[in-house]
């Protein structure tokens, strides 16, 4: 006897209906996304003019836009983060770039990091003194070298050896950051001790950050910043750390962190909280809250962290009484917010 297939109507209906909604089933084009932090602190819309206020804001809509620009073209999240990072570093606001504070001698110490969320490819420098654009210099060692981080004299050595054209290291001064250099600088006379709390003053706002996600699902994360006014030379924070200061990986989320660098080393805070979206099936909000106001918190840690998921989900906790920071997507419009208040 031979054997004869029979197909139950039952089942050959279910089969077509799923069929059905597997061909009909619409996402919408790919999400894309941006998010950029301007530094976290204590500083309030009291302790910043109007003035000041107002060309901070530009300077975060050019970068919004900068970002957003090369997301809309197709561009990638890396581009993104980078073009959105050099428009901060060049605007004087900012701790970064132009514009950097003062360390303990009368100097600047700039540090950068980006990464790739899509190979985990990640560049980072510290304590360069005349590159104009340090977060350029970190994606170079990340494409043009076999290392991840350069540091001093040798990353200023491999950016003239590719061609970038150094600045005079009076280029980042500003009289802003000479005044806050004067202040800490006496209260640490004053104080007559090691350390200072000046890291919880306004004028502590100014590394950036952003993290980016575009069309091809591929996230990336970059943070530039020159570090703590009156720093002792020498000193770098987390914003050059891999996994403290910079994280991405497209099974998780991107972040960009600021706030006291040694806390977030201590506690890895950019790859932790990607860990636990990875392991512990947190969402980007849950993660990023559980690391920000209860980890750190615990050991009064200051500071606060961007962070998107896959998704374009968005998270930007922060533990301090303000975080400068801006958002936009393919399906929202340009968000800036500098106080706790907007």
């Amino acid at each position: 006897m031979s054997c004869q297939r029979v197909f139950c109507p039952i089942t050959v209906i279910l089969a077509g209906i799923l069929l059905l909604g597997a061909c009909t089933e619409q996402t919408g084009p790919p999400p894309y996304g941006l998010v950029i932090h301007g530094g976290a602190g204590s500083g309030t819309r009291a302790d910043i003019s109007p003035d000041l206020e107002k060309r901070m804001r530009a300077a975060m809509s050019d970068a919004l836009d900068a970002g957003i620009t090369v997301l809309k073209n197709g561009g990638s999240s890396l581009d993104a983060v980078t073009e959105a990072i050099q428009v901060l570093e060049d605007a004087p606001e900012f701790n970064s770039g132009r514009g950097a504070v003062f360390n303990a001698q009368g100097g600047h110490e700039l540090d950068a990091s980006i990464m790739d969320g899509s190979t985990l490819a990640a560049g980072a420098v510290a304590g360069v003194k005349t590159v104009k654009n340090p977060i350029l210099l970190a994606r170079a060692v990340m494409e043009r070298s076999p290392h991840v981080m350069m540091a001093g004299d040798g990353a200023e050595a491999f950016a003239l050896s590719l061609g970038m054209v150094p600045v005079s290291p009076d280029y980042f001064d500003t009289g802003r950051r000479k005044k806050q250099l004067d202040r800490a600088l006496q209260k640490l006379r004053n104080d007559n001790t090691r350390r200072s709390d000046t890291h919880q003053r306004s004028d502590y706002f100014g590394t950036v950050g952003v993290v980016a996600l575009d069309s091809a699902g591929n996230l990336a994360a970059g943070t530039s910043t020159g570090g703590m006014t009156a720093k002792r030379f020498g000193r770098v924070g987390d914003s050059p750390i891999i996994g403290a200061g910079t994280y991405a990986n497209n099974d998780s989320c991107a972040v960009s962190s600021t706030g006291h660098g040694e806390f977030f080393i201590r506690h890895v805070v950019a790859y932790s909280i990607c860990a636990r979206m990875q392991f512990d099936g947190m969402s980007v909000q849950d993660a990023a809250d559980d690391m920000i106001l209860r980890e750190l918190a615990q050991v009064q840690g200051s500071g606060g962290v961007i962070a998107m998921d896959a998704r374009g989900n968005v998270a930007w906790p922060y533990n301090t009484a303000s975080m400068i920071r801006a958002h936009q997507s393919r399906d929202s419009e340009p968000r800036i917010l500098l106080f706790e208040t907007e």
